[in-house]
């Protein structure tokens, strides 16, 4: 596998070509691959001081509609007609800019920022601290999406997971570059494992690294629900611990189907993720689903599929199991979506007939089904408006599994006086349209600046947003 670093002083010829046509005019790239940013500065979360939680709530948000700003270079595929957002009243929404398939985010230690492109094996470095270029900071990578930063013995090290291996470079602060790529969790399983046909659903790993200096890897099912990921080696539907040199690997928590979010809440140590549950559930009980006559067990139902099993906002807990493909988080009992009790899964657990439900540990909180949350920061640490600072963003990437698609926003659940999680606030709106059901956008991740400000990508447009007060 060809990795191509850019370096100091000098280029590889596959980085020289990269960097040659980010010089060129916007209409002179490949269809749909735009790079461009305003002059922001983005806020590096790690290694943040504790906060102590509020004891109250912030003022509650209003919202309004507004047009997203863009600049005119900017204008093409997607913003080439006027595009308007539902976002808290006396903020706008702006494109800071267009990467084609962009997925996670990261804040370097200089202030700069990380994005990943899974879908073209690259990593992006857009340097926000003078001349707001953009350049290669590695290629020929292997679906990369996770990243993070670690400072060990005065060296600064980049994680990235890649679908078949974690590895860390090392990174320079000063030059901002990368080098001595070093493989530390290798064999991975990805679409080219044995016994998967090329058939990997959630292959994409992300990462974590935690205040107690252990790294966290989600390895997510290849399955929407087939028990085969909970006996392969490795288990695929568990969050693995790993040191920081990726030795003494070892199963965190398990029953969780693709954790695509995670990060730990301020001063507390605790592990949280947003979870995509499974898709085309079955009836599980001996019932009808809704009022009337007859036996509903064991049949696929369109208005059941759409509201089961919720998606899920879990505290990841030492040697939890989180029910998944045996279990589903119920939310039609009277706590609605908090500490869900489960149901059995008609498929591979019908009745309770291979684990009981006291095997599982209840899911915190609920996401509308098919929701498919996917990055997620907390907010606590940082510099946003207060409104929204006591608590967490996700990005839900949208639905294909229900009759009228949901999803297709930025989240915010305020955290309460107990440590919990509050309510969903719908954030930031208007990539579907109710009405006609047409997207036009699907948020991936969703991390703050220093400059109080949120930014957002955007895989479906190749688009990163900038969320912030008017001026």
């Amino acid at each position: 596998m060809q990795i191509a670093i850019a370096t100091p002083g000098g280029c590889d010829q596959l980085t020289c070509l990269e960097s040659a046509m980010l010089l060129r005019p916007l209409s002179s790239l490949l269809p749909r691959c735009f790079v461009n940013w305003f002059g922001v500065t983005w806020a590096v979360t790690m290694a943040l001081p504790a906060v102590t939680l509020p004891a109250r709530a912030a003022d509650p948000l209003s919202f309004e509609t507004v047009p997203v700003q863009v600049p005119s270079e900017l204008r093409e595929g997607t913003f080439d007609r006027e595009r308007r957002l539902r976002v808290p009243k006396g903020f706008i929404i702006e494109v800071v800019a267009r990467i084609a398939r962009a997925r996670f985010l990261m804040g370097t230690p200089a202030g700069n920022l990380l994005v990943s492109q899974p879908a073209h094996g690259k990593i992006w470095l857009v340097r926000l601290d003078g001349d707001r270029s953009v350049q290669l900071l590695a290629s020929g990578l292997r679906l990369p999406q996770g990243m993070a930063f670690k400072n060990i013995d005065g060296a600064t090290y980049l994680y990235v997971g890649e679908c078949n291996e974690i590895v860390r470079f090392r990174y320079d602060p000063a030059s901002e570059r990368v080098s001595n790529r070093e493989v530390i969790v290798p064999n991975l399983p990805d679409a080219s494992s044995a016994g998967l046909g090329g058939a990997y659903g959630h292959e994409l790993k992300n990462l974590a690294i935690g205040p107690d200096n252990k790294l966290y890897v989600d390895v997510a099912s290849a399955t929407n629900a087939s028990p085969s990921d909970t006996t392969s080696n490795p288990v695929r539907s568990a969050i693995y611990q790993y040191d920081l040199d990726g030795s003494h690997g070892r199963i965190f928590a398990r029953g969780i189907r693709n954790a695509e979010g995670l990060d730990f809440l301020p001063g507390t140590g605790e592990l949280w993720a947003v979870v995509n549950e499974r898709d085309e559930i079955r009836f599980p009980f001996h019932r009808p689903w809704r009022q009337g006559d007859g036996d509903d067990y064991g049949k696929r139902l369109s208005s059941y599929v759409d509201d089961h099993p919720p998606d899920e906002l879990i505290h990841v807990k030492d040697g939890a199991n989180y029910g998944w493909p045996f279990a589903n988080p119920d939310p039609d009992t009277p706590s609605g979506l908090d500490n869900m009790p489960f149901d059995p899964d008609y498929d591979n657990n019908p009745d309770w007939r291979r684990f009981p439900e006291s095997t599982f540990t209840r899911v915190d909180k609920g996401i509308q089904a098919h929701s498919a949350p996917l990055g997620m920061a907390f907010l606590q640490s940082s510099n946003v408006p207060e409104q929204v600072r006591h608590g967490l963003v996700t990005a839900y990437h949208g639905s294909w599994d229900r009759t009228r698609k949901t999803g297709y926003k930025v989240a915010y659940f305020p955290w309460t006086h107990d440590g919990r999680p509050g309510s969903q606030v719908d954030l930031v709106t208007g990539w579907l349209d109710d009405a006609t059901q047409d997207v036009w956008g699907r948020p991936v991740d969703v991390k703050p600046g220093k400059d109080g400000a949120l930014y957002i990508s955007d895989d479906d447009s190749g688009t990163v947003y900038r969320l912030a007060r008017a001026r």
